[in-house]
């Protein structure tokens, strides 16, 4: 299951790799995407390694979760592991904002430097009236509270302290989702 054996036929990697995770289950392991083998929680039946295989995913598909934040955290996913996909999800739109600007700042200040102030590096809208000012301040402290809520914790707390439901995870990637889709449709206002 090394990744670098499937160059020809990348295709193939995730679908083989799914069907080992669904075996691996029985005994509390998992296959990365990387090839490294990890410990997950032990599934007790078939119906129960499908489903924590598929279910999660699923449902994001479901709800039109943003295809960016399926692809930051895919492996964690598979894995059905709620604490580092939302971690992962979250990294994905500060990598987003930093590949619209070219800024290399994280955390709160990238925010404030791409999306806050008078005039933000990026809008997500034309910032023509008071509404679409203030809409545009609502989505940096959005933003801003996602790093603040979400990714410090996990990046900063053991897994076993800080625990994360699948309900609560489902609810964050449709928020990162909304992010994502705002700030695909972000510009750079002109300058004046």
């Amino acid at each position: 299951m090394k990744p670098e054996r499937y160059i020809r036929c990348p295709e193939k990697f995730e679908p083989m790799r799914a069907n080992l995770n669904l075996a691996l289950a029985f005994v509390g392991l998992a296959v990365s995407a990387s090839g490294a083998v990890e410990s997950v929680e032990r599934a007790e039946t078939l119906s129960d390694a499908k489903r924590r295989a598929q279910e999660l995913r699923a449902d994001l598909n479901v709800r039109g979760a943003h295809p960016d934040v399926l692809k930051f955290c895919r492996e964690e996913l598979l894995a059905d592991n709620y604490f580092h996909a939302v971690l992962e999800a979250v990294k994905s739109v500060a990598e987003k904002i930093r590949a619209k600007n070219g800024l290399t700042d994280d955390g709160a200040t990238l925010v404030d430097r791409a999306l806050a102030g008078n005039l933000p590096m990026l809008a997500i809208n034309a910032l023509a009236n008071d509404s679409q000012i203030s809409e545009q301040k609502g989505f940096a402290n959005m933003v801003r509270g996602i790093f603040g809520m979400f990714r410090n914790p996990t990046a900063h707390a053991a897994r076993i302290t800080w625990q994360m439901s699948k309900e609560d995870a489902e609810d964050l990637f449709s928020i990162v989702s909304l992010i994502h889709r705002r700030l695909d449709k972000a510009t750079m206002p002109p300058r004046v």
